[in-house]
């Protein structure tokens, strides 16, 4: 019995000094000049690592431009988009809550573009490019919404959705430096044998070099884009059924029908109104 109270008061004692031995000064096993060395030796360890990656950070962060990305290989060709953002445009002409899900978004996208606004920008000449790689501060070219005459939503403000005529904003992607060659304009037609009757504002659907190029978020903050309406004159045969209709950028350098990317200078939607 005694044997017993022993060996249990030497595994108690023993585990008493692995933690601290009052004999050796040593506390887990090691004394405090030992620990004292292994803190020093990964602080400066760790401390050099973080310098390391400091100064990589920092060295690549000078090859890198505040304004322009680095790599833009996969968006030197600028992709279209449409407004109201929806590749599906149906609705009734008898029910307004139908198609006024599409006339808020068409109103709310144009508000920057209001004339008011624009006046503040400059009236730059048609034709030509409008750089200013030597400005610090880029200014902006003027788009008045007015320009879209039928579908600015001035005169109509159901943007001929309430007539069974709608009308569509196609819109090209921003790219930064991006300086099409040649005349570039919107054309839309619809797929199908017979052609469908459409109107252009501006005047043939055309994207004026005056708005190119664009210099980035942070250089050209007050930038809007071109715009290009189309109104889709439906006939009485046209309704209560779904036409697909396909916009591309014409008159260009720009690519417009590589079938890996179906949105890379088109874009397709399809549009059904009911009576």
């Amino acid at each position: 019995m005694a044997n017993k109270e022993e060996k249990a008061d030497e595994k108690q004692s023993s585990w008493k000094d692995f933690f601290y031995n009052p004999r050796t000064g040593e506390f887990i096993g090691r004394t405090a000049s030992s620990w004292a060395l292994i803190f020093l030796f990964y602080l400066v360890f760790y401390g050099f690592l973080a310098g390391m990656f400091t100064l990589t950070m920092w060295v690549m962060l000078q090859t890198l431009d505040e304004h322009t990305p680095t790599y833009r290989d996969r968006v030197a060709n600028p992709g279209l988009m449409i407004r109201p953002r929806s590749l599906e445009i149906k609705y009734n002409l008898s029910i307004p809550q139908q198609y006024s899900k599409y006339v808020q978004p068409l109103e709310s996208f144009l508000q920057p573009y209001n004339d008011s606004l624009q006046e503040a920008n400059e009236a730059c000449p048609e034709g030509m490019y409008f750089k200013q790689d030597e400005v610090e501060v880029k200014k902006v070219c003027q788009f008045k919404r007015s320009v879209l005459r039928q579908c600015s939503g001035l005169a109509d403000s159901n943007f001929g959705y309430s007539e069974g005529q709608p009308c569509i904003l196609v819109k090209m992607n921003r790219v930064i430096g991006l300086m099409p060659q040649g005349d570039p304009y919107i054309s839309c037609k619809a797929k199908r044998e017979s052609p469908l009757q459409m109107q252009y504002f501006p005047a043939e659907g055309k994207l004026d070099k005056s708005y190119f190029p664009y210099y980035g978020k942070k250089l050209h903050a007050d930038y809007v884009q071109p715009v290009v309406a189309v109104k889709l004159l439906l006939m009485e045969d046209d309704y209560n059924s779904e036409l697909t209709v396909e916009c591309k950028v014409e008159g260009s350098n720009l690519l417009n029908s590589d079938e890996r990317d179906k949105f890379l200078g088109r874009v397709m939607f399809r549009v059904s109104v009911s009576k």
